[in-house]
């Protein structure tokens, strides 16, 4: 089976092969495993390896390429994951893989064969390999488009699987799938301030989506059209759109299954997808601004996720994707503190830190879905953003918090979500919302429904990353209603920069909603 990866935005072709040696490949990748998981090196190379091992010990733990006559170019790359205890998940394999990669185009090797074997104890083992692997061929999306010889990092992979199950094409069509849904979100995410300003994200969306039939885009640009139905946003918007570059674009996406009679559920996905986060008249002091272009990682993700469902066509989903673009500049117009602002929801929402702009954007948005939720099959919202630092300090970077209000808890998704996220590598941990979450935004002027934020100078007394969900709850009118709602702040997740964007969390919302091949 031939897969052509034109959309990968990565040149060459992907294979399935049913043999190590051939001439149309210059290396191969091998990734071992510890020796209690009875996971033996391909026939025709457990002798090298063995060999090998037994020659050097450091191989247990370090990646090396050695001469084996056996494979194509005669190069074996040998990936170890070191040591997994009962502690560790998938990720080890993954980042094997990704290390594996790295190595060989070191090397000089352009066209690899990848060792793909079953491992039991990850379910999700062979998928998870591949995209590690891919993910080490990643070229960011201003590097390609002006630097022409550094556009391409191969030119042929080849996946080899011995004693794999029957359902090695379907792992491979689900790996470039997933990929390419990452690419996107890792060139909306990464993309600097200009590249990916509103504007431009408008145009790249409607270029990866433009042969996709099966999925519908609308914009919202007009600043009349925003300061009526979505005022929240607009406030974040104000200062921005006295730059003609740099004004705000809400971007709808839908995925319509082809049967829709086949739906058991409808996933509504709100990124917030700020573009550059000075933090307003709250201006980011002391070098905590660089960086700030990544706030528009949850917005790549939605993109990433519904390019994913163009390409696989589930039957059993409906997804709604909004991508909130919006720069939240400092200027003269920039809203600030202390303001009141009467959200879609009717809610009189009092300003408390113009840094706490995530949560505006997407608020009016969950307002504008919640309604439309109504008329849906089983439908679930979602705020995806890279909000608070308090997340990292609470779990770490790498991992994501997800929070459910009281219909999504009673359904146990949260739980859910984890266990899924743990299978594909892509993990979470559960935070709660109590009632002192709620407490902290509700209004404590006279008249005032909503508060924002509170001020930085008493935001040590609330809970953390809680907050924002509270907040988006009650400004949007969600707080009551019997529909099933979800806060992920994957600022731990989402890839720190340096490291590239991961794309979370695409890959635990595909395997719990079971859009895989």
């Amino acid at each position: 089976m031939a897969v052509q990866t034109d959309f990968l935005k990565l040149g060459g072709s992907v294979f399935v092969e049913k043999s190590l040696k051939s001439s149309s490949y210059d290396g191969v990748l091998l990734i071992t495993y510890p020796q209690n998981f009875n996971v033996r090196a391909p026939k025709d190379l457990q002798a090298t390896v063995e060999n090998a091992l037994a020659l050097d010990k450091a191989l247990n733990s370090s990646v090396a390429v050695i001469n084996c006559p056996d494979v194509a170019g005669s190069r074996l790359v040998i990936s170890p994951t070191g040591p997994i205890s009962p502690y560790d998940d998938v990720r080890s394999v993954g980042e094997a893989a990704k290390r594996g990669i790295e190595r060989a185009l070191k090397a000089g090797i352009r066209s690899p064969i990848i060792v793909i074997q079953n491992v039991p104890k990850f379910k999700q083992n062979a998928l998870v390999l591949l995209l590690g692997a891919f993910e080490a061929l990643y070229v960011p999306v201003q590097v390609r488009e002006s630097v022409l010889a550094k556009k391409i990092k191969f030119n042929r992979i080849g996946i080899y699987g011995e004693n794999m199950p029957d359902n090695l094409d379907a792992v491979v069509q689900n790996a470039l799938a997933l990929e390419h849904g990452r690419i996107i979100a890792r060139d909306v995410a990464g993309g600097d301030p200009e590249r990916m300003c509103p504007p431009n994200v408008e145009t790249y969306v409607k270029e990866q989506f433009k042969n996709d039939s099966n999925i519908k885009i609308e914009v919202i640009s007009d600043l009349k059209t925003i300061e009526k139905e979505f005022p929240l946003f607009a406030a974040v918007n104000r200062a921005a759109n006295e730059i003609e570059r740099h004004r705000g674009r809400i971007i709808f996406l839908t995925y319509t299954p082809s049967e829709t009679t086949q739906v058991t559920d409808t996933m509504i996905l709100v990124g917030k997808g700020v573009t550059y986060d000075t933090g307003g008249a709250d201006i980011k002091a002391g070098g905590h601004m660089a960086g700030m272009s990544r706030d528009k990682s949850g917005a790549g993700a939605v993109a990433g996720f519904l390019k994913t469902c163009a390409i696989l066509k589930p039957l059993n989903v409906k997804v709604f994707g909004i991508m909130s673009m919006v720069r939240n500049s400092v200027g003269e117009n920039c809203y600030v503190s202390d303001e009141l602002i009467m959200s879609r929801s009717n809610m009189l929402v009092r300003i408390g830190n113009t840094d706490a702009e995530g949560r505006m954007v997407m608020a009016d948005l969950v307002c504008m879905m919640k309604d439309k939720a109504k008329n849906e099959i089983n439908p679930h919202i979602y705020t995806i953003a890279t909000l608070t630092g308090h997340v990292i300090k609470a779990f770490g970077e790498g991992y994501a918090a997800v929070m459910d209000n009281y219909v999504a808890r009673e359904q146990n998704h949260g739980k859910r979500l984890q266990e899924s996220g743990e299978i594909m590598g892509d993990v979470f941990e559960i935070s709660s919302l109590r009632r002192e979450d709620l407490a902290t935004h509700r209004g404590t002027f006279e008249g005032d429904d909503v508060l924002q934020s509170k001020c930085e100078a008493s935001v040590a007394n609330e809970r953390g990353h809680q907050g924002p969900a509270a907040f988006i709850l009650i400004a949007s009118g969600l707080e009551e209603e019997n529909i099933k709602f979800s806060h992920i702040d994957m600022a731990g997740s989402a890839g720190i920069a340096p490291k590239e964007p991961t794309a979370s969390p695409m890959l635990a919302l595909a395997q719990l909603y079971n859009i895989l091949k």
